[in-house]
């Protein structure tokens, strides 16, 4: 790698750091090329992004970043995972850990604040965006559907009252 790839290579993480709602940092030694897919496909479909980076190029890219405190973990064979949702890419890489034992996170960075393993696995148990905006819709519309419901009920209180008194004189 030349002098001009490792710059846009610092470039396009420092980029990453910045736009990242959370950044998580695992070791991936005597993972399979199917076993980096599968976490690739499975963080893609979270809405996340999964990089491979050289340690030193990801320490310099971390220079002067609100997640600063990750470059303690940027050692050995570490993979990064990120993505905008602040949830997302720790729950993926929480549950891939959990399937896979040569996954091992070892912290990461949710804006300024530093996050060890246990971090990242109380960060994968909150919520997601979708989950939040899903509930908060559902908190909204449950008013209005228990208003329709006490309206309709007396009618059809009186349809099957009506009902029974037809049955009776008939029989």
């Amino acid at each position: 790698m030349d002098r001009a790839q490792k710059e846009k290579m610092v470039e396009e993480l420092g980029q990453i750091f910045d736009s990242s709602g959370v950044v998580v940092v695992a070791h991936y030694e005597g993972l399979t090329v199917a076993e980096m897919q599968d976490l690739r496909a499975r963080m893609r479909e979270a809405g996340g992004s999964v990089r491979v980076a050289k340690n030193k190029l990801a320490k310099i890219a971390l220079d002067g970043k609100p997640c600063e405190s990750v470059a303690e973990f940027l050692t050995g064979m570490t993979v990064l995972t990120y993505s905008e949702d602040p949830v997302a890419a720790a729950k993926v890489a929480d549950a891939y850990a959990k399937d896979n034992e040569k996954f091992v996170i070892l912290g990461g960075a949710m804006g300024e604040n530093a996050l060890d393993v246990d971090g990242v696995k109380a960060v994968a148990k909150m919520p997601s965006r979708e989950e939040l905006i899903a509930s908060i819709a559902g908190c909204i519309g449950a008013p209005a559907s228990n208003i329709a419901g006490a309206i309709g009920a007396p009618a059809s209180n009186i349809a099957s009252i009506l009902s029974t008194i037809e049955d009776k004189a008939a029989a």
